[in-house]
């Protein structure tokens, strides 16, 4: 493929990609394949002639969309939003284009200065505290990470090992391995199993906080766990506070838990990878309070803030801690510039070595939208969120399981498990719009989460009747079925 020709198809390209968006919603939301499906209808070998721009559009439309998962579309209300925009995509064009791995300052010195710029002025949006900015001239900083895993499982690394270099400065004679083995990190039963998984990676003990009525971590509990590890002569390291739990939407009490990290010399780590979006609107910005305290904070932009994935962004208080922890200069990695306080490598502060130049795609959607059209798009899904509250609180077969903060409605009907689980089977099984659920304490619960940027007050309503229908249907038949049953087998449904 030659310019002309790229040129060429590469406008074909973007009105394919503008017909999709634009007709999505036509498009059945869930997949009707089966595990295995694809194989059968590609070739088991590649090919050793070029095949044509034509034939491979055509078998996008044949082998490939037929089994993808419509995440865009106004009727995917499943999980949280996946950002995406024409901004974020043609950014996105631009660094692929480029091309650069920008490991280092010198492997592309825009990539790097582009990624600081834009991490401030996010910050910025967010009001957080100055310590975290870099243009602030103090030791903090903001980095784009791959993923919030990526960013709770660097916090973790560096306050391990922050924790072992003040461990031994006290005491020369402890080995890495009876640190170690001591070690413990903390976070609520709501925190997301990311955590988990980094407490594993990381290989040190966890022990999982249980939440209050509201599914919110607070400190009595936590320092109950703190003062019963100390005396069973662990050592407490690191805390983990969820603002928007995947499961509620609930919210850890930073301004509780904050003083606790703080005296006690853990570090705290802030997970709000969907609600983190919101606080750039002032009516959210409560929901950030204590975020002072923090030693880390992160979120995803590419969840609801109009950029696509991967954009997750994350700030430390230090960011010694995260740049000292595997620092490694070989010959080929130097440059002449890499002591300069006026940049930094970003490949110290993440797992990989090699990055994209993913804040070229912040970069114009910050531009194209402006705050205001971002704030206006968050204050849009919220709006949206409450209707369909509204309406699920005018039939009393159905009732709201948490309260409803942000974008996300937890619902069920008035019964038993097995009963919203047929509901949810029936939902998702007539592939008109697809929820996934969650388990808040005993009860199963479904999820309605507002995700596409397409999402308007008549998508809400017309899901909201198509659950209606599905519940008269599906509990028509339980009564039969119940009546059938004994007296308390029946109440069981």
């Amino acid at each position: 493929m030659n310019t002309s020709e790229f040129r060429r198809r590469g406008r074909q390209m973007v009105d394919y990609i503008a017909d999709y968006l634009e007709g999505i919603e036509q498009r059945q939301v869930f997949p009707d394949v089966e595990p295995g499906y694809l194989r059968p209808l590609i070739p088991s070998c590649a090919p050793q002639e070029p095949d044509t721009f034509e034939d491979i559009m055509k078998d996008v439309e044949k082998i490939i969309m037929p089994g993808v998962t419509h995440w865009q579309s106004p009727h995917f209300l499943a999980y949280f939003p996946t950002g995406n925009s024409f901004p974020a995509l043609l950014g996105d064009m631009l660094s692929g284009a480029i091309g650069c791995i920008g490991f280092s300052w010198a492997a592309s010195p825009a990539c790097t200065e582009l990624e600081t710029v834009m991490m401030d002025w996010l910050g910025k949006m967010l009001k957080l505290p100055g310590h975290f900015l870099t243009d602030s001239g103090g030791k903090g900083g903001g980095v784009i990470q791959g993923s919030a895993s990526e960013a709770t499982l660097m916090a973790l690394l560096g306050a391990r090992s922050k924790a072992k270099r003040r461990l031994q400065a006290t005491c020369p004679g402890l080995t890495d391995a009876a640190i170690l083995e001591k070690l413990v990190a903390y976070f609520s039963d709501q925190a997301h199993s990311s955590v988990e998984r980094a407490a594993l990676i990381g290989n040190v003990k966890f022990k999982v906080i249980p939440s209050d009525d509201k599914f919110t971590m607070r400190a009595s509990a936590l320092q109950e766990a703190l003062e019963r590890d100390k005396a069973a002569g662990l050592i407490p390291f690191f805390v983990v506070a969820t603002l928007g739990t995947t499961s509620c939407c609930s919210f850890d009490r930073l301004p509780e838990l904050g003083p606790i990290c703080n005296k006690e010399d853990l570090w705290l780590h802030i997970d709000a990878a969907y609600a983190g979006s919101a606080f750039i609107c002032p009516e959210f910005q409560h929901l950030l309070n204590g975020v002072e305290f923090a030693d880390s904070f992160n979120f995803n932009p590419h969840k609801w803030l109009l950029v696509n994935f991967d954009c997750s962004a994350m700030w430390v208080k230090r960011r010694s801690d995260l740049t000292d922890i595997f620092k490694m200069d070989p010959v080929y990695l130097k440059h002449s510039h890499q002591d300069s306080e006026l940049i930094t490598d970003y490949r110290h502060w993440q797992l990989p070595l090699g990055r994209r130049f993913r804040s070229l795609k912040m970069w114009f959607v910050f531009r194209m939208y402006g705050v205001t059209g971002l704030q206006a798009y968050i204050r849009k899904h919220v709006q949206l969120a409450h209707e369909f509250e509204s309406l699920v609180t005018q039939d009393p077969r159905f009732e709201i399981c948490m309260e409803v903060t942000l974008g996300l409605v937890c619902f069920r009907l008035k019964g038993s498990n097995k009963l919203n689980e047929a509901l949810l089977d029936r939902i998702n099984g007539a592939r008109k719009i697809h929820l996934v659920p969650c388990h808040l304490r005993d009860k199963f619960v479904l999820r309605f989460a507002i995700c596409s940027r397409m999402m308007e007050s008549a998508h809400v309503r017309s899901a909201w009747e198509h659950i209606q229908a599905l519940a008269t249907s599906l509990l028509g038949g339980w009564r039969e079925c119940g009546s059938a049953l004994p007296q308390a087998r029946a109440a069981e449904i």
